[in-house]
């Protein structure tokens, strides 16, 4: 068996991972310079930056087990897990607690929310198919305009009611306001079983790139080759075989194993796809993303690994404190904020120089009175195209067109990992579609790879038995 894989990041080198245990070797193609992906960690002057933020925490042990295999035990630390939301100059707890949203609010917003609430609850939005109906169905439109619909759109640069609603409910807690109410004033007792979000979890110390870079070496070591500035510019179907074609090199091989984006694999594919195939790939739509990265003060840290920023004034989405995931990221006495903007590429943010946007992130973090005037004292930015595959209302669609053509045509192809399934997944799930789409081809498995990551509970919800009475977290 020979196999090539598109991309070095998780879900590349995990597949990887898994042909070593059955004693494979492949050949990894990256198109960039480094491993890792988006969980790469960058390093600016001594400063690491995690983009986008990356908890180790997962539902699967198998994953854990992984973990552990690909980097040493003592390179990991046990991070607690707190982030809030930034709104009207005043923090609130993320998820949303009934009790201390309302209180921040005031009593007259407050009273305001739960009316809109109520008025939800008595005359039900008829059609929840989409990211702004779905909200505000469990929260009320008052609620929903205040906390969800300024971020969401930030993220997506386009109306909440165009998003699907398979994104709220896979991001957003299930929680209602009126779940949330009822868990402040009657809380659970009895040895109750309450679901939460996780309140710690594991993190390489010097960021997720140090898991990639690991992997990465150890995988070399068993014999793999991982070949950079690789872009797979054709891959041609002949007979029962492939060849994969970058620039420089020809590859022939039995199966491919590909994370490069959805959207742009029909395109690579030879003969063509249908015109249906490659128009699907062309409607499916990614948001890019850039961090400004602001070394400050140890005094202008706070607790939270990330906070989001709900002020409409403002074009940044949320912020990170560097210092609160690793002490490993940053320098005695200083800290480190990276503050994420979500983007078109080419557009007007993205076309920004360094310069301009680093006085953005500095003018945008003393308006919020995040940190002193004048206080920030060097800055850095890091730019990450195709960071999120679009819930539009179409994607599924899309998506469904480009993978029921590919499983009659191309047995032998295995779409995988975030990008390589348009999916919004996280490290977990993208090594997940690696480990099971090895396992079909090497063991004839029949694991189903695009049901991973489509259950509606929230991928950092964990079940906590408690036997005294609590309130809600």
């Amino acid at each position: 068996m020979k196999a090539i894989i598109i991309g070095a990041g998780p879900a590349g080198l995990t597949a990887a991972w898994e042909f070593s245990k059955h004693h494979i070797k492949t050949i990894i193609l990256e198109s960039d310079t480094e491993t890792g992906g988006i969980s790469r960690t960058v390093d600016r002057n001594g400063w690491k930056f995690d983009i986008g933020g990356h908890r180790f925490f997962t539902k699967v042990q198998e994953v854990y087990d992984i973990w552990d295999e690909m980097l040493d035990k003592d390179d990991f630390i046990m991070r607690p897990r707190m982030s809030r939301i930034y709104y009207n100059g005043k923090f609130f707890d993320y998820p949303l607690k009934a009790s201390n949203a309302l209180i921040n609010l005031g009593v007259f917003e407050a009273v305001r929310c739960v009316l809109s609430y109520i008025k939800v609850r008595i005359f039900p939005i008829k059609n929840i198919d989409n990211f702004e109906s779905w909200v505000a169905s469990r929260f009320g439109w008052r609620l929903y305009n205040i906390f969800f619909k300024t971020y969401t759109e930030k993220v997506w640069g386009v109306p909440a009611n165009t998003i699907g609603a398979d994104w709220a409910s896979q991001r957003i807690k299930n929680l209602s306001l009126g779940k949330a109410i009822t868990n402040a004033l009657l809380p659970k007792r009895n040895s109750a079983i309450i679901t939460t979000l996780i309140d710690e979890f594991k993190y390489p110390k010097l960021g997720p790139g140090m898991m990639w870079d690991s992997a990465s070496n150890r995988l070399l070591d068993k014999g793999h080759q991982i070949i950079f500035d690789s872009r797979v510019e054709k891959i041609t179907k002949i007979a029962k075989q492939y060849e994969v074609r970058t620039k420089e090199n020809t590859f022939t091989c039995d199966a491919v194993f590909s994370s490069m984006p959805l959207a742009h694999l029909p395109k690579t594919l030879d003969p063509t796809p249908p015109d249906e195939v490659l128009k699907a790939g062309d409607n499916l739509k990614f948001r890019d993303f850039l961090t400004v990265a602001l070394v400050v003060d140890q005094k202008f840290a706070f607790p939270d690994n990330w906070i989001y920023i709900h002020e409409p004034h403002v074009k940044v989405g949320r912020v990170q404190n560097y210092g609160s995931w690793s002490p490993f990221l940053v320098k005695e006495g200083k800290t480190c904020l990276g503050l994420e903007y979500f983007v078109t590429k080419d557009d007007e943010l993205w076309r920004m120089s360094n310069e301009n946007l680093i006085q953005l992130g500095i003018n945008e973090l003393e308006k919020l009175k995040l940190i002193d005037k004048g206080s920030a004292e060097e800055g850095y930015v890091v730019r990450m195209p195709k960071a999120y595959p679009v819930y539009d209302l179409d994607y599924k669609e899309n998506i469904e067109i480009i993978k029921n053509w590919l499983l009659k045509e191309h047995p032998n192809l295995y779409p995988m990992g975030r990008n390589g399934m348009h999916r919004y997944n996280n490290q977990d799930h993208s090594m997940m579609t690696a480990v099971k789409s090895v396992r079909n081809y090497v063991l004839n498995e029949q694991n189903n790879i695009w049901g991973i990551n489509v259950d509606d509970g929230y991928h950092e919800e964990g079940i906590v038995e408690r036997s005294v009475p609590t309130q809600n977290k």
